[in-house]
């Protein structure tokens, strides 16, 4: 699938990963529909997205909540004329030892609220994006790519039992629609970054920074547009479904 003139939805679009694929997809000739809770640096990817001369809309919505996606993949139907691609990066960390304890004595555990704060947006807003995604894609007819955004961490990652919980079952889910949907040619397939240079890693300590990097053989976090790249390749590579590929610089957890 060629990225030019096609209609692009991209979930926590407003800074990071997500803005990183916004502008590559808009540099590529895409028009890109935004989504996230932040509409100020939302409108910013938007303008940043605007100035390579495409079509960009921002679309204040939480990917946890069923009507929120319901309403805005209808108005992006509406608004651009169709829906080609999704790309499902939105997600937060709720970090915590599953069970915190010293010399027998228990000091803290991960809450239901951290657990379930996760799982909401991290895959049960993957699932609700896709699903309605899809249903529009099929009514088109025209087929269409879903990339789901998971993490090295779905190997599991100590102190993210939440987090490397919904990443894996990220992945899980991209087979199973990559299976389900192909025989209406809708692609699907995840993209799992390692350590990469986002806002959250600007504000690690610098010994909490050089630890991360003794794990990374090529002794560097990754770029969010090195990310971008990946999903870039995964639509336009026609062949490429139900598989995740791994941006992490030979890291492993």
């Amino acid at each position: 699938m060629e990225l030019k003139s096609k209609v692009a939805v991209i979930t926590g679009a407003a800074r990071g990963i997500g803005r990183a694929i916004a502008l590559r997809f808009a540099q590529q000739g895409a028009n890109i529909a935004l989504l996230d809770l932040d509409p100020q640096a939302l409108e910013e990817t938007r303008q940043q997205c605007a100035a390579h001369g495409i079509t960009a809309r921002a679309y204040t919505a939480s990917v946890a909540k069923e009507d929120d996606v319901t309403r805005t993949m209808e108005a992006v139907v509406t608004d651009f004329g169709s829906l080609d691609i999704l790309v499902n990066n939105a997600g937060i960390i709720r970090d915590a030892l599953m069970v915190k304890a010293k010399d027998g004595a228990i000091l803290d555990k991960m809450s239901l609220a951290q657990w379930q704060a996760v799982i909401d947006v991290n895959l049960t807003g993957v699932f609700l994006c896709a699903r309605e995604a899809a249903e529009r894609m099929i009514k088109a007819g025209k087929g269409g790519v879903i990339i789901n955004i998971s993490s090295l961490s779905r190997h599991g990652n100590a102190g993210q039992t939440n987090y490397s919980a919904a990443k894996a079952g990220v992945t899980a889910m991209t087979v199973v629609w990559a299976k389900e949907l192909s025989r209406f040619n809708i692609r699907a397939a995840a993209i799992a970054p390692g350590f990469i240079a986002t806002d959250i890693v600007s504000t690690m300590r610098p010994e909490m920074l050089d630890k991360a990097l003794r794990s990374v053989p090529l002794n560097r976090p990754g770029t969010p547009d090195e990310v971008a790249k990946a999903a870039q390749f995964v639509v336009e590579n026609d062949f490429v479904t139900g598989r995740c590929i791994d941006v992490d610089g030979g890291m492993r957890v």
